[in-house]
């Protein structure tokens, strides 16, 4: 079997790797439902469940948009910074990279929120609750927001330390 650096066979390097990438793509996937949850609760004048399942066209725009999502979450993952050669708990728990990604999360989150607020407020002409009379508006609305917590995930997680 072919070594790499200190003697440590590529295999476990590759199946610890695996392990990392599950790991965090884990935590990844949770902060993503928190951050569904809190858009929900910041736009409740849109009901988003109810209408996604009323039209297969909404339907898989929130599929599509869930699978870019986990895309994105994966390959920050995968290109995320780390280290090799140090203790095997900090390889897991990186506990800057596990910081970094919580405040770049929810400082995004925040971010992306004022702004969808602002610019409904900055444009009255345009009811961002009229969406709620279609559902494919919903379901392009969802994909919209899973797409924005993705590429947010994915900047956390690669984000040099």
């Amino acid at each position: 079997m072919q070594e790499l650096g200190l003697g440590v066979s590529y295999w476990i390097i590759v199946l610890l790797w695996v392990a990392r990438t599950i790991f965090l793509a884990l935590i990844c996937i949770f902060l993503a439902w928190l951050g569904v949850r809190v858009l929900d609760a910041l736009n409740p004048r849109i009901h988003k469940r109810q209408l996604i399942g009323q039209d297969p066209i909404a339907t898989g725009l929130f599929i599509a948009g869930f699978f870019i999502l986990v895309g994105l979450v994966i390959h920050g993952v995968s290109t995320s910074p780390t280290v090799l050669g140090g203790p095997l708990l900090e390889y897991f728990f990186n506990f800057r990279l596990l910081g970094l990604l919580a405040i770049g999360f929810v400082v995004s989150l925040l971010i992306g929120v004022t702004l969808f607020h602002l610019v409904d407020k900055l444009t009255p002409k345009i009811p961002f609750v009229s969406i709620n009379q279609n559902p494919i508006a919903v379901g392009i609305y969802v994909f919209g927001y899973l797409l924005f917590l993705g590429l947010i995930l994915h900047a956390a997680l690669t984000t040099p330390l």
